[in-house]
């Protein structure tokens, strides 16, 4: 097709973009509009169907897609002459793309991307699939065949395809904006427990069949579930988890950082893109993991999925891209797989025969004739004794090959980089670099994430205070989504736990003014997806469901919980216990697909702590205390610092905890159940003992 780059046959409108994605599609002979009044207008002058295509410029299938079918000229032609085609990168509108995934789901019973639609010019939808081949196969219709058909009908049938987009939009409109109420409770968590330990793979952890997605935060519940009863097997099966993931194909022995998930039940064959999300979850599991159990194994991994975010995902501004590309040169996962030969050109023959007999590298390959590097049901113990070596001598030259091989895999051509900032996945990575910088007390973490909240405030953020949700190129756009605020509010919560800084909490509380204000269901309960000023779609879902990243109400339940008790002030609790009364009915029905919201819940029913420590003339006492607590896994309690330099917040921000001061001037330590404080303390030894008890 297009054989010269710097000199293509073809241009559209999607040149003019920001969007990495949408700019892969600028050299398509599909005259792509990006989703905008003017495609509309156009087909309704026209009179022409919407063909709308929906993906991400990391996703494999959007690309398989884009080479059969939008860069033919046939199906150019088609598109052209009898639709108008509009291309929506996912990322940057979620809101278009929650909408036309139900509609997928709800007609066909499966969702994914490429995310293919066609709708009527007031866009409402009367087909929906996900990826098609250009020429229909194995009893599946392809894309020309069904563009005919729905052209035909267009002409033929128009009120068929009529009452098919109203029936539908009606149906989406009653499934995403009404929520089900219903009352939760403590029954409600351990209902949740019962399907983890059901559907746990006691083979490979994680939980249900292939493909497996690590979903890190079913692991934050089950840690908590076990803080609160005491049942080892919630603990078991987190460490499990998070220790085959690490093992596994889906994480990078070589760059570090984890895929988006593993096509197989032992996490061996990754989908091989990379996204901010998981890895910002990721991390924040394994140093929660590792705060519960003070295994450093789940440090060092946090600190290598950290080294691959700091080495490849960071903008010059400080803060995070959001994806790198499962493929490279044309092929899935090429960047990242080897051949015996491979390894043998790196290595001393002695090192590449340990190396690939540790690692599963074979003649025979374990994917496409090529080798996944893995550790999955691999004993380095037996292996070192195999070769007459320590576990440490072992472990040593393990770790002094990858490197070699690390540094021969940076000469390959690199998987594409979507370098495109949203709040939202940023938001993620401040919250995870956070924690970890207060629970390994690295203020390394602690810079990178106060220099990506920094890039929020300074590049994402209108001259009102408001969030935006994108930002490339040195243009910001779109107004933010619930999920925006609702993980920067997180974030902004674990900056202030870990800083002290009362600027944090002064802008979390901001933020949550604004979310009530402009996403709040003053109806139902609830928040809605878009806020009430943003641009007018056939409907604006409330999602309360957990994916690949927790829903913003589900995240957004726990943050009202979490700024009660630094408050006090209870609009924050009642409006949380709305919230969860709102989606009631969907979390009883499916407990363990809600865990942010149980997060929430536990908060809530169970016993909640809020620590307040007070600056006094002994500041190495203060700082010693502080250190403490940040590193103590206390998932059910807040921390509220008064320091002679913050302390003039705190009346607005912590009402609640203003009447908390030093004792005989010394540093003092209050711990407070359900507000009901304890005699306060001013050594570390008797904090440790308060904290445990």
């Amino acid at each position: 097709m297009v054989t010269d780059p710097n000199n293509p046959k073809y241009t559209n409108r999607l040149i003019h973009e920001k969007s990495p994605y949408l700019l892969q599609h600028a050299h398509n002979p599909v005259n792509w509009y990006p989703w905008d009044e003017e495609a509309f207008e156009k087909a309704r002058r026209e009179d022409k169907p919407v063909f709308l295509s929906i993906g991400y410029s990391t996703c494999h299938w959007c690309h398989v897609m884009e080479k059969e079918s939008f860069e033919d000229e046939e199906i150019a032609d088609i598109l052209n002459n009898h639709f108008v085609s509009i291309k929506v990168d996912r990322e940057e509108r979620p809101d278009v793309d929650a909408i036309y995934m139900a509609v997928c789901q709800a007609l066909t019973g499966h969702g994914g991307w490429p995310l293919t639609i066609v709708m009527h010019p007031d866009q409402k939808p009367f087909f929906a699939a996900t990826y098609l081949p250009k020429e229909g196969k194995w009893g599946r219709s392809g894309l020309k065949e069904v563009l005919h058909k729905i052209q035909q009908l267009w002409v033929e049938d128009r009120q068929k395809l009529n009452e098919a987009g109203q029936k539908i939009t009606q149906a989406i409109q009653e499934m995403k904006h009404r929520s089900k109420s219903g009352k939760l409770s403590k029954e409600t968590l351990h209902r949740a427990y019962v399907h983890f330990e059901r559907s746990f793979d006691p083979d490979y952890g994680g939980f249900g069949e292939a493909p497996k997605f690590p979903l890190p935060h079913y692991y934050l519940f089950l840690l908590r579930h076990w803080q609160l009863t005491k049942e080892p097997k919630a603990l078991e099966m987190t460490e499990q988890s998070l220790q085959a993931m690490r093992r596994g194909g889906i994480y990078d022995h070589l760059g570090h950082g984890f895929a988006r998930y593993s096509v197989d039940e032992k996490w061996l064959v990754p989908h091989f893109e990379k996204m901010l999300y998981d890895n910002a979850l990721l991390a924040y599991a394994y140093t929660e993991t590792y705060q519960a159990t003070r295994n450093p194994y789940y440090k060092q991994v946090t600190e290598d999925i950290f080294d691959y975010v700091e080495r490849v995902m960071t903008a010059p501004e400080g803060g995070f891209y959001s994806a790198e590309d499962a493929d490279s040169e044309g092929e899935e996962g090429k960047f990242y797989v080897w051949t015996p030969k491979e390894i043998f050109d790196v290595l001393q023959e002695d090192e590449a025969e340990i190396f690939c007999d540790v690692y599963d590298v074979t003649q025979q390959g374990n994917f496409e004739g090529k080798n996944i590097l893995h550790l999955i049901d691999v004993d380095l113990e037996q292996k070192a004794k195999q070769y007459g070596l320590s576990l440490e001598q072992l472990e040593q030259k393990l770790a002094e090959d990858r490197h070699k091989l690390f540094l021969q895999r940076e000469k390959r051509v690199h998987p594409h980089k979507d370098d495109k900032v949203l709040t939202s996945w940023n938001a993620l990575m401040i919250a995870a670099l956070t924690k970890a910088a207060a629970a390994f007390g690295q203020a390394h973490y602690l810079q990178m994430a106060k220099k990506a909240a920094r890039m929020i405030e300074d590049r994402l953020t209108d001259n009102n205070g408001r969030l935006l949700a994108r930002y490339r190129d040195g243009e910001a756009q779109y107004l933010a989504y619930i999920d925006d605020y609702a993980f920067y509010i997180w974030a902004l919560h674990e900056l202030y736990f870990a800083s002290g800084e009362a600027t944090y909490l002064e802008r979390a509380k901001a933020l949550l003014a604004q979310s009530l204000e402009r996403f709040w269901d003053q109806d139902n309960g609830g928040f809605f997806f878009s806020a009430s000023d943003a641009e007018t779609l056939i409907t604006n879902p409330k999602e309360i469901y957990d994916g690949a990243t927790p829903s913003g109400n589900g995240v957004m339940a726990f943050n009202l919980v979490r700024h009660y008790l630094i408050s006090g002030e209870d609009i924050y609790r009642e409006k949380a216990e709305q919230l969860l009364q709102a989606f009631g009915q969907q979390i009883n029905d499916y407990p363990s697909g809600h865990t942010f919201s149980l997060l929430a819940l536990q908060l809530l029913t169970e016993k909640h702590a809020e620590l307040v420590i007070v600056e006094g003339k002994d500041r190495d006492t203060y700082e010693r205390m502080v250190e403490k607590v940040q590193q103590t896994y206390l998932p059910f309690a807040v921390v509220v610092y008064k320091t002679r330099e913050e302390e003039q917040h705190l009346p607005e921000l912590a009402p609640a905890h203003q009447d908390k001061q030093e004792v005989d001037g010394a540093s003092t330590f209050y711990y407070c159940v359900n507000f009901a404080c304890q005699q306060p303390v001013q050594s570390v030894e008797q904090m440790e003992q308060l904290l445990q008890s």
